[in-house]
Formats: structure tokens, sequence, C-alpha cells
């Protein structure tokens, strides 16, 4: 829209007002523009030379200025908050007073600029007391920032009414950016750079000056990464190079934790979690509140209690509920709330007041160029008041030697100005040499007084000379630089607080689930659940077992097994397909609960009609695995195929190609140079080597394993182990073990031999494994009752025998599967 014609019209005080006719949207832009680039330049960003922003810079250089400096007496913190607003930055005395007290904040800042007295606020956010209560001055490092501030080290403004002048930048004599961080909005962009250890950056910018062409890895053997003023870890370095290369960067952040145990000696002997310290940026009351409220909505139910012992220390102490696993508890927070934190590096500041991402090399070369200009301009204001001083001093010896005749000269004048003209005319001075002579005082026509004279004015001479050498030769600039940062370092620089250690942080769903020995139970229809092992306890041989599953009519316990809950558990199905789903996945249920249906479970998309026919668990799954999987079917077929083959992505995959009216039976996995044993409901068992079927792809049938008599069928595969004994149990509840030195190895294809007597009384086989002597195992009946004893306890029989009682089944019940009981790998250290 076009605004309408020019017009001239009076204000009424005989003032003419014009009026320019503009496009809304040229105006809007123009303006919008102006203000985003005062936001950027003059407010939100900080200068890559100093790293200060104008409001803190103002306020540092105020309090410079009214004698509030290192070593001096506290002032109201009110006092220098007036004076920044009444001379450089007419704004709110509160924006003001935020800016010094957060300079003053030991957790906020590495190395606080502002030594603070009062109540100056707390890492649990609590407000500082108000500016009239609180006191400050500048601390000693400020000074570094300030120092030869008066030497015209760097250029200076009129204030925003023209009665003051403040500085453009400081003169930094240690590079602050990178030292204590800098963070703000702007209009359109935003800045974030973290804090770093004062003498790690200080080795890196000597490194840089004396290797300009030095890259990223050289300077990071100097700073390892940032260095947080609460410490805490950082996990990994790949988002601090990221950071350091590009400017941008994410930095995974931890607290550090502790896991304290009472003895048993303890009273009320518990374990807790101790929280030491925390992750940049983190106030420590939000976090308990977020704790407390995770507990309550029993998202974290291993927590008991939560107490603050905090003093000058941070101590935050989680108690853990007895059962609880500690790890995991603590993965649970890193999680879940900001006891692991995230800080988004944006390295952006003001390059010639034009703002840039800059790289940890960038950000260096520009604090070096700012110190090469400092140096230069100091050594050059030096000189030129040496050059003045020792022009006077030439003056003040030439009337030394001629000290009768300048004397009679001097009583002769008319007048000073006279006496002055004729000192100039006489011995050719300047106007400034001999206004020197008519100012010295008779004292100084001492002889001793005479030397000094000499004396200062050969020493003026030396340090002229040095001075010029600085200016001439760049590598005496540089040396300087090298020396006073390396004082700077001597006086400030301390330990690193933050810790780098490995990792990159991320959490899954598995990180929150302990590691420990379950016992996973399937049905024939299909029900599954996971149970913690230690609910079935050992028994005699004899024993009835303890409910294990309540279970419906017409359903039994077709499988069960002992595995971790970080397995993989791999589902074989009666099509010849294989699903797998890690342990945890499926649901923990109690040990007297039904289950959940497959078809409920995450990752067991089964089809219509599809049934689990066999379980196999694995710590873990690897294309480099050379390890097979050995499948056997109910006709008695086998197969043999590479397990790296089931290590894909894909949900399912076909596991083997079964013959029409066939079932797979049993999987196994080998090593490669294995024996395997067959074993037939008819109680016939057969053992070969596993080289004896060729390995085959998935998608194949195998080959025959074991020539069975009519109306049998094959009943379980197992795997032999050294010194190991054949297990074989009836649906009665008989059982017996037999050296599998009694079972002839032979060709696979055989009919092979008896392995036990069977009678109607004592029923048909329905398990059989390969145990060893120490071993446990678990004895299932199709009620679900399950029993857990020792392998030993079972009486040692020949072949043909008819074994002992190992279970007593109740009414009605009968013995359904049999299953080993093997202890889970150890979990690696910290998961």
């Amino acid at each position: 829209m076009t605004a309408s014609p020019a017009t001239a019209e009076s204000a009424g005080d005989g003032v003419a007002l014009h009026v320019e006719p503009v496009e809304i949207e040229d105006e809007l832009s123009r303006s919008y523009l102006d203000y985003a680039m005062s936001v950027i330049v003059g407010r939100a960003l900080p200068s890559v030379r100093d790293g200060l922003k104008p409001v803190h810079r103002r306020i540092l250089y105020s309090m410079y200025e009214g004698g509030l400096r290192a070593g001096t007496q506290h002032r109201k913190a009110a006092s220098a908050v007036g004076d920044v607003m009444k001379k450089y930055h007419p704004h709110g005395d509160s924006a003001i007073y935020d800016a010094l007290v957060r300079m003053g904040q030991p957790w906020a800042i590495r190395y606080p600029l502002i030594d603070g007295h009062g109540n100056f606020g707390s890492i649990d956010g609590d407000p500082p007391a108000a500016m009239r209560y609180t006191e400050a001055r500048l601390a000693p490092i400020a000074m570094e920032l300030l120092r030869d501030i008066d030497e015209e080290t760097v250029d200076f403004i009129d204030n925003y009414d023209g009665e003051e002048e403040e500085p453009v930048v400081l003169p930094s004599r240690f590079p602050n950016l990178l030292v204590n961080g800098s963070a703000g909005i702007a209009v359109g962009m935003a800045t974030n750079t973290p804090p770093h250890n004062l003498g790690e950056v200080v080795d890196a910018v000597i490194a840089q000056l004396d290797d300009p062409e030095i890259d990223l890895d050289g300077l990071m053997q100097y700073v390892s990464g940032p260095d947080f003023p609460t410490g805490a870890y950082i996990l990994g370095t790949a988002g601090i190079r990221q950071a350091y290369e590009t400017g941008r960067g994410t930095i995974r952040m931890r607290a550090v934790t502790e896991i304290e145990e009472d003895g048993p000696n303890a009273k009320n002997p518990g374990t807790r979690i101790v929280v030491t310290e925390l992750p940049y940026q983190v106030n420590k009351a939000n976090l308990a509140m977020k704790i407390a409220d995770l507990v309550r909505d029993k998202r974290i139910p291993g927590i008991r209690d939560l107490r603050d012992e905090s003093k000058r220390d941070i101590r935050l102490v989680i108690e853990l509920k007895r059962d609880a696993n500690p790890q995991v508890v603590l993965n649970q927070l890193f999680k879940m709330t900001q006891l692991q934190e995230s800080f988004g590096v944006i390295n952006l500041a003001l390059v010639d007041d034009v703002p840039r991402t800059l790289s940890l090399k960038d950000t260096i070369q520009a604090y070096i160029d700012h110190q090469l200009e400092i140096i230069r301009r100091r050594t050059e204001y030096r000189l030129r008041k040496a050059e003045e001083r020792a022009h006077v001093l030439e003056g003040l010896m030439v009337a030394l030697d001629n000290l009768d005749d300048v004397i009679e000269l001097i009583r002769n004048a008319a007048s000073a100005d006279a006496a002055l003209t004729q000192l100039q005319e006489t011995y050719e001075l300047s106007e400034v040499q001999a206004r020197a002579i008519l100012d010295m005082q008779l004292r100084r026509l001492a002889q001793l007084e005479r030397q000094r004279i000499i004396d200062e004015y050969e020493e003026l001479q030396a340090r002229i000379a040095d001075l010029r050498d600085i200016l001439a030769r760049p590598e005496r600039i540089k040396e300087i630089i090298r020396t006073e940062l390396g004082e700077i370092r001597s006086d400030y620089a301390d330990p690193r607080r933050t810790r780098i250690v490995p990792g990159g942080g991320d959490l899954d769903d598995e990180d929150l689930v302990p590691v420990e020995e379950v016992v996973v139970t399937l049905t024939d229809v299909g029900y599954v659940k996971r149970t913690r092992a230690s609910e079935y306890r050992t028994q005699r041989r004899g024993g009835k077992g303890v409910a294990g599953t309540s279970l419906k009519a017409d359903d039994i316990v077709s499988d069960v097994l002992i595995t971790s809950t970080h397995n993989w558990l791999l589902f074989f199905t009666s099509q010849g397909r294989v699903y797998r789903v890690k342990t945890w996945r499926i649901p923990e249920k109690s040990r007297t609960a039904r289950g959940t249906h497959v078809a409920n479970v995450e990752g067991l998309a089964l089809e219509p009609g599809e049934e689990i026919a066999r379980v196999v668990d694995l710590p873990e799954l690897s294309t480099q695995d050379e390890r097979y999987l050995v499948f056997t079917t109910r006709q008695g077929m086998v197969k043999r195929t590479r397990l790296a083959e089931y290590d894909s992505p894909r949900q399912v995959l076909i596991a083997i190609n079964l013959r029409e009216g066939d079932e797979l039976v049993g999987v196994q996995v080998t090593e490669g140079n294995d024996e395997l044993v067959l074993v037939s409901r008819r109680g016939m068992a057969i053992r070969f080597h596993e080289s004896d079927a060729r390995p085959m792809g998935r998608d194949t049938t195998g080959v025959r394993g074991v020539e069975l008599s009519a109306n049998d069928e094959v009943l379980a595969l197992t795997k032999a182990v050294d010194d190991g004994q054949l297990l074989v149990v009836t649906e009665e509840g008989y059982g017996k073990r037999t050296p599998l030195e009694r079972y002839p190895l032979q060709r696979r294809g055989g009919k092979g031999v008896k392995t036990a007597q069977l009678t109607d009384a004592r029923g048909g086989l329905v398990g059989a494994l390969v145990a060893a002597y120490e071993q446990e195992i678990f004895i299932v009946t199709d009620q679900g009752t399950i029993i857990r004893m020792d392998v030993k306890d079972i009486r040692p029989t020949g072949r043909a025998t008819q074994g002992v009682r190992v279970m007593t089944p109740t009414d009605g019940a009968h013995v359904a599967s049999v299953a080993p009981v093997v202890e889970p790998d150890e979990p690696e250290e910290g998961s």
C-alpha cells in the first residue's frame, strides 16, 4: 500500500513537519533489520575478542573506573548497578543486576569475574538478595580482562549521551570466550559456547601461536573438551570434535554418581544412589522434584526415598528398595531426568561486528590477532611516553650543563613567558623542554639528583631501543604474549572439573532392564511368559514341584528354558519360520500366571494357524558368527545352517523347508565340531557328528538324521558335552541318566540304540537332554507345575532300564517337558 502524497504541515510552534510516503513493506523490513542488528551487535552476542556482551563489558569497566577493583573493600551492588545504568547502560536495573550476579556465581561461570559478598543465589535456583543487601567488587581474574586498558590498547566511543566514553572491547589478557563461554538469543540466531579449562586453553593458544598451521588434532592434544563449573562427565568425544571442527555440535553430559551399599552389620541395610556432581545448568531442586514425580507416577518403581544432603558440595541421596537393581534405576534416571543432559554448542560470536560461527581454531586465531594488536598498541603507547620523557630529560641535562647561565637568564627575565622564550632561543629547546626547566625544583640541582637524571635518561634510551625492537620484530610480540599468558596460567589455572569418559550416552529400552536369570515358559496353545528363576526353588528327587503356570483344561506346557533378560530368543514355528525377540520383551508374570498369548508379544506377528514349535536363546547375533543351527523334524530329518544367516533386520525369516505333514521338534546351536544325539519318543537314541550333515541354506529341507520304526517320531535333539549324561524323563515322572559313552558314535541315518525300557505304567518319553553331573534341570507338567532339581540326585543306570521316580505329578497331571538350568552370561560392567 502506498501512502498519500507528501505534505508539509505546521507543528504549531513554527516547525514544519515533512511527511514522506514510503512502502509499508519496505519500512517494516528496514526497521526490523535495524532492530535485529541492534540486538545482535549491541545486546545478545559476545565479541570474539573479549568474550563479553555489552552489558557485561560495561559492568566490568564501570566497576574498574569506580574503584571496585580486586583487593579493595566490597561495596554495595546497588551502587555499582547505579553507576553502570547512569553512565553506560540506560536499561533496567534488574537486568544489570542479574548480569552482575551471574558473573559472580561459581556454578554458572567457570572463572567468576565478580567477587560477591552476600546472597548471590544458589544452584537450586534460589534468587539472589536484593541489590541493596549484596556487595561486590572485581575478582582478581577480571583485572586481567582490563589490564593495560589505560595504555590506549583499545578504542573508546562515546556513551549513549556523549558525556562519557566506554571501551569498544576489553584488552582481555586471557581468552575469555573459550574460558567462560557465553549464551544468548538474538534475532534469528543464538550462541551457546561452553566454558573450558583456563590452563588447557592457554596451552592451545600458545601452540597455535607457535604453529599457525596446527590442525584440530593438534589443538585437541591441549583442549580435551569443555570444562563445566559443576564438573560431571562428558560422554565421548564425537560431539566435542564436531563442535570444534564446525562450531556446532552436541555434547552429552552425565551426573557423577556413586552406588553405596550398607554393610551386613547395618541396622537397616540398604542401597542408595548418591549424586555428587550435576550436569551444567541443571537446577538441583527441579531435578529432585522431577525424580519425585517419576516415583509417584510409578515410572521408576525402584526408589523408596529421596533427600538432599547438600551443604557446600552436592549430595543428592536416592534410597532404593531392597529388590531394586541399582544400575537399572540409574539408567532410568539418566534416560528420564536431567542427570543426563545435552549441551548444544553454537560457537557464534561477533567478528568485526559481523556474527560468525567459529571453529576452535578460528576462535583461537581471532584471540591471537586481538592480542597481537593489544601488545602492538601498548608498545607504541609506551614508546611514545618513553620518547616524551627522554625529550624532557634531554632538556634538563642541557640546563644542568649550563646551570649558572640558565639561572642568570631566568633571574634577569622580565616574566616567566619571557624566560620560556629565551630558553628556547638560547639553547634550541622545545617548549616542552623549556617549561620543564622552569618547573624544575631547586633540590634537583644537587649533584645526586643530576646523576639520577642522567641514569634515568640512559635507562630510557635502552627501553626505547627495546620497544622499537619489539615493534620491528613480530616474533618479539609473540614472545610477550607467550610469556604473559604463561603468567596468567600460573596464577589462575586449576585442574579440570569435567571428566571425559567413553560412550555416546544413548540409552535404549534395554539399558533400563536388569540382566537377570529368568524362566521362559511356552504353552501348547501359545501362552508365553517370563519369570525370575529364583522363584523356583531346588527340590529333592521325587518332589511334587511348585505351581508354575495356571492353564486352561485343554492346554499344556510345551517348552521351558532358562535364559537372561538381555538374550535373544529365536521362536521357530510349525511352518518352518523363525522370529527373533529380546527376552525382556516377553511380558514378566508371576510363577502361577498363565502368561500372554504370543499374538500380543511385540515382534511375534504369527500367521493364522502358525504355532511356536521351539525356542532357542542366544546371548547375541552377528553376521560374523561361525556357529551353526541344527534342526530336526518329527520325521527324523536334520539340517545344519550357519547361524550368521539368521542375523537380519527382518522380523521373520525362513528357517527350514518342511515336508508336508512334518513338524519342527528340535533346534540346537553348535560350534561346528559337536556331537549330536537324537532321541525318539519310543526310547531309541542315535549319536552322530554334526559334520555328517553338510551345511545348507535356510530354505532347505535337510537330510535323514535317524531311521524311525513305525509309529515312532523324534522327541528331542540334544548336544553332547564332555562327561555328559543322557537324561530322559517319562510322562509319569520317571527318569534316568546314562553316560554318553554307553551310546556308540554312528553315522547319521541309522536306527540308533535303545535308551529306555518303556512300560505303559511309566508312560512314553516326554523329554530328553544331555546334562552335566553338577547341573540343575526343570521338569514341567502339562498342568504347569515345575520342579527344579539337581541332576546328581537322579540315580545313574544303564541304557535299557526303566529309571526311577524323579517327580510325583499331582492327580491327573503328566510330565510335559524337561529343560536344563543354564546360568546366563555375566553382564558387562556398567550395563
